[in-house]
């Protein structure tokens, strides 16, 4: 099979993803074009997702196209996005065409969840990898940015963590764990909520502690997190939920509590950094060059 009869069979999973309200021209031309809402600003992010490195080379392919959409979503989701286009690039080592239509369809899965339209993309061979520049959109003016926390908000999160890190350290070996990891959801559900109440939000993917930091320094401010109240994943442990990563729940401040499930984990004081139960926290999540 070619690469260009490879395409098309790609194209055909991704199904009615591939088509949407606005989007003008989608896969098959030289670039998609596309209409943005009236009154809307353009959010967009991209990730690369590596075999071996994000996820298991020999992991049902569905479940990797599931999972390479909803991480990529989630950075949206942490700005108070809703979901506009997602253009994929994706390099193989063969052209199995049962093997990419089902990662088209778990990709297509995802955008179907999260009302997300799929524009086209890219194919080349080598070591496999998907990059998906994700595009949303949200209400000129109200992006949650990470620089937006204050002394007296308070600190929550949007569901229970650690299960991703936990399956992961158990080797997949748990099933009622592996859904974490190859099927997270990205909180675009939550966008005008969010959009709503939060001062600051980043999504949880690196680790709470370390994506805690990272909204801290940007913010300029200290975030005080109490370990008891950290929501953790059912069959996880509390070191998992704190310093695990691939959860893709929320963290974000606010100052009135939210109008959506939200689990309070802490408040914001003056200061820098972030402390657990008191004590200065050291930058313990994942990181690709330590």
């Amino acid at each position: 099979m070619n690469e260009f009869e490879l395409i098309d069979v790609i194209v055909a999973g991704f199904g009615d993803t591939a088509t949407g309200r606005w989007l003008d021209v989608g896969p098959g031309d030289d670039a998609s074009v596309s209409t943005l809402p009236p009154g809307t600003q353009l959010v967009s992010s991209i990730d690369t997702l590596v075999a071996g490195r994000h996820f298991p080379g020999d992991a049902d392919p569905a479940d990797i196209g599931f999972r390479a959409m909803m991480v990529s979503l989630s950075d949206l989701a942490a700005m108070g996005a809703e979901p506009h286009i997602v253009l994929v690039a994706l390099t193989l080592e063969t052209a199995d065409p049962a093997w990419a239509s089902a990662l088209a369809g778990g990709m297509a899965e995802a955008a179907r969840q999260t009302g997300a339209t799929i524009a086209g993309g890219n194919l080349s061979r080598g070591r496999l990898s998907l990059s998906m520049s994700v595009h949303g959109v949200v209400p000129a003016g109200t992006a949650v940015l990470r620089s937006g926390a204050r002394p007296g908000d308070l600190v929550y999160v949007t569901g229970a963590l650690g299960g991703a890190a936990a399956a992961l350290e158990n080797g997949f070996a748990k099933d009622d764990l592996n859904a974490c990891f190859f099927r997270p959801a990205a909180r675009v559900d939550l966008a005008p909520a969010l959009r709503a109440v939060a001062s600051a939000a980043i999504d949880v993917s690196d680790g709470l502690l370390q994506d805690a930091g990272h909204l801290a320094a940007a913010s300029g401010v200290c975030l005080e997190i109490a370990s008891a109240r950290v929501p953790v994943q059912a069959g996880a442990q509390r070191h998992h939920a704190l310093q695990g990563g691939d959860d893709y729940e929320l963290c974000f401040t606010a100052g009135s509590p939210p109008g959506f499930p939200a689990v309070c984990i802490g408040r914001v004081v003056d200061g820098s950094g972030v402390l657990l139960d008191g004590e200065p926290v050291a930058n313990s999540g994942y990181q690709h060059f330590a």
